[in-house]
């Protein structure tokens, strides 16, 4: 009887796989036919680090004045207070890079919080200019170590190909993004109301402070669900741990085993060199250049949107609040919707391409536009500015992580992010500081300047005709890197 009940549990136990290599543990991730809630659930933690980073990126767009107000700023000390966070972020990505190549993913996700916390308390508390300044820096090193580890995770979490792949998942920080926008935009909202009318100057403050909360409720969370990524794991020799984690993760039965041929040639170590080398030079340069253009136009765009929509609609407050989530809701959040569909059916080069030639139509049309007084004009100026961001949101936003998360392997995945993203930095704080002169010299022939972000791109991806979504990077079995 003990026999027959033995022989039913091997007959009924599946089979386990051999994991030798990283490519092993690609192609497993990759051939899974099943969803697991505990990876879904590392992907929603990564999602919800983006959604801070957005949240403490929009929350000042809008309090910027009343700033200016209370601590009576020069031009220059307004340009530091609204670029000092993305310095930080330059920073932050290029530690936070990597850090995560070389100490995992697990270590500095679960560590980026605490700037988040301690910068927002600081920063909504600030007695004055230069603590402002300090705390902000804080927190967009917080911001900066952040996303290469979640780019990171959604990348190495998720399978190649099909529904909610590689593709679709890292084009999911788009909508993130998005909807952390409205969210900022909805509580400023809900504080606008709460707030005495004669206190209403505080309304900056509370909503900085109010960053703090989801920090805390994401550090408690992670604290639970997250694990390190298999990828990661398996590159660093820990085959072990990668069939553990395969496990908890995926529920895929596997073990480690020796090599049975020759071995996989050695992963790149982690350095800002190796992404300067062959084959993955021009790589970096389309996606560095990709990353300054993009984080130029919609700095131009999303951080200038409350200001431009009162100078477009004469506006009050209420109505420019009211506006500027409208905007954001319908269409850079639905446009993101449509770039998560885009991403796992066609070409990430394409689908920029396209993107990008739409943004430029838009910013051409704003400056031949200027100022409209007409309802007619006012009513086209709005929707090009809706046109622009649903065209970031469907493609040159949703390709901004796909393109380098894509084209580096996992030993320099999150280096190459972070990089790409310190030069996005480069193109927002120059955006910050360089714009406002810009806009009380020219008016809106600003948008002629722009416009060449969008242009730029293009021919660079027409140039460079790497596709990062044909292959998986970390499969190199003769089947993973066939096109």
């Amino acid at each position: 009887m003990s026999t027959l009940n033995l022989d039913d549990e091997l007959v009924s136990a599946p089979p386990s796989a051999p994991v030798r290599s990283a490519s092993d543990v690609a192609r497993l991730i990759n051939t899974r036919s099943d969803s697991n809630s505990y990876a879904r659930m590392i992907v929603f933690l990564a999602l919800g680090g983006v959604f801070l980073d957005a949240y403490d990126l929009t929350t000042l767009s809008y309090g910027i004045d009343d700033v200016v107000r209370e601590f009576n700023l020069t031009p220059t000390l307004t340009g530091l207070v609204t670029s000092s966070i993305m310095l930080g972020t330059i920073i932050g990505n290029l530690i936070g890079g990597w850090l995560t190549d070389r100490y995992g993913r697990y270590s500095v996700f679960m560590a980026d919080m605490l700037f988040f916390v301690v910068s927002a308390i600081a920063a909504g508390l600030a007695p004055n200019v230069w603590v402002l300044i300090g705390a902000r820096f804080l927190m967009g090193i917080g911001v900066g170590i952040d996303l290469p580890v979640a780019m990171a995770y959604l990348a190495e979490f998720s399978k190649f190909s099909g529904k909610a792949n590689k593709a679709a998942r890292l084009a999911a920080w788009c909508p993130m993004w998005y909807a952390a926008s409205s969210v900022c935009f909805l509580i400023i909202f809900g504080l606008y109301f709460l707030l005495p009318e004669q206190h209403l100057d505080w309304l900056w403050r509370a909503s900085l402070l109010f960053g703090a909360v989801p920090a805390l409720l994401i550090i408690a969370v992670r604290s639970k669900f997250m694990n390190e990524s298999p990828l990661w794991a398996a590159n660093q020799g820990d085959l072990k741990g990668a069939v553990r984690i395969l496990r908890d993760a995926y529920g895929i039965h596997a073990h480690e085993a020796e090599p049975d041929g020759p071995s996989a040639p050695p992963a790149p170590k982690p350095s800002f060199r190796v992404l300067f080398q062959k084959p993955y030079r021009e790589r970096t340069i389309v996606a560095g250049v990709m990353n300054v253009c993009i984080s130029f136009e919609y700095t131009a765009i999303a951080f200038f949107l409350p200001s431009i929509l009162a100078q477009f609609l004469g506006a009050g407050v209420f109505e420019t609040i009211s506006a500027s989530l409208g905007l954001n809701v319908l269409f850079a959040f639905t446009g993101g919707l449509l770039g998560m569909r885009l991403a796992w059916k066609y070409p990430s080069r394409h689908v920029a391409i396209a993107g990008f030639a739409l943004q430029f139509i838009a910013l051409v049309a704003l400056a031949l536009i200027g100022h409209p007084q007409a309802a007619i004009g006012i009513g086209v100026a709005v929707l090009m500015l809706g046109l622009w961001l649903f065209a970031e949101g469907f493609g040159p936003g949703a390709q901004l992580m796909i393109y380098p998360a894509l084209s580096y392997p996992t030993s320099i995945r999150a280096t190459g992010v972070g990089f790409s993203r310190s030069l996005s930095g480069i193109g927002s704080a120059l955006a910050l500081f360089v714009l406002p002169i810009l806009q009380a010299s020219l008016g809106t022939n600003m948008f002629w300047v722009v416009s060449l972000s969008a242009v730029i791109p293009i021919v660079f991806l027409l140039a460079v005709r790497h596709e990062p979504t044909r292959h998986d990077i970390d499969d190199h079995s003769p089947e993973g890197d066939t096109p």
